[in-house]
C-alpha cells in the first residue's frame, strides 16, 4: 500500500491543488486556438460529434506538434486526477474505477460547459473522452504502483 502511509489530509491538499491548477490552466492560462475570441478559429461553439475534433486535429495538423499538445495535453492533464483519487478513495477494484471514471467525466463536462458559457472556446465531447481516458490512465498507473509496492 504505497500511498496508505501518506495522511489523507496531504492527499486531499494535493488533489485540491491539482484541481485548482487545472481550472487555472483551462480558464486563464491556456490561450490556444479557439480561445482567441469570437474571431479566433472555432470561436464559441459546441462539438457533440464523437471523434470529430480528434480526427480533424490528427489529419489536418501541419505537423506532429499540434496533435501532441492538444490531444496529448488533454490526456496528460487528467492523469493526476485518476492517480490521486485512487489513493484518496483508499480502495481498489471496480468501485474505485467507476468512481474515478464518473468523477473525471463530470469534472470534464463541468469544464467544457463553463468554457462555452464564460469564454470563447469550444465545448467539445472529444475533450471529455480524452480527459476521462487520462484519468483512467492515472488510475491504472496508481493501481500498478500500489501492486508493485505491495510486492505482488
Amino acid at each position: 500500500m504505497f500511498m496508505k502511509r501518506a495522511p489523507t489530509y496531504i492527499l486531499t491538499f494535493l488533489f485540491a491543488l491539482y484541481l485548482a491548477g487545472v481550472l487555472y490552466v483551462v480558464f486563464f492560462a491556456w490561450n490556444y486556438g479557439s480561445s482567441l475570441g469570437a474571431g479566433g478559429p472555432g470561436g464559441r461553439n459546441v462539438n457533440l460529434e464523437v471523434w470529430k475534433s480528434i480526427h480533424t486535429i490528427a489529419v489536418y495538423s501541419p505537423g506532429i506538434r499540434d496533435p501532441l499538445v492538444i490531444l496529448g495535453g488533454n490526456i496528460l492533464m487528467f492523469t493526476p486526477f485518476g492517480f490521486l483519487l485512487y489513493f484518496l478513495l483508499n480502495q481498489t477494484g471496480l468501485r474505485s474505477f467507476i468512481i474515478v471514471s464518473a468523477g473525471a467525466c463530470c469534472f470534464s463536462v463541468f469544464i467544457e460547459v463553463n468554457q462555452y458559457v464564460f469564454t470563447y472556446r469550444v465545448a467539445n465531447i472529444d475533450d471529455v473522452l480524452l480527459n476521462t481516458a487520462g484519468a483512467l490512465i492515472g488510475w491504472l498507473a496508481a493501481a500498478c504502483l500500489n501492486r508493485v509496492m505491495k510486492g505482488r
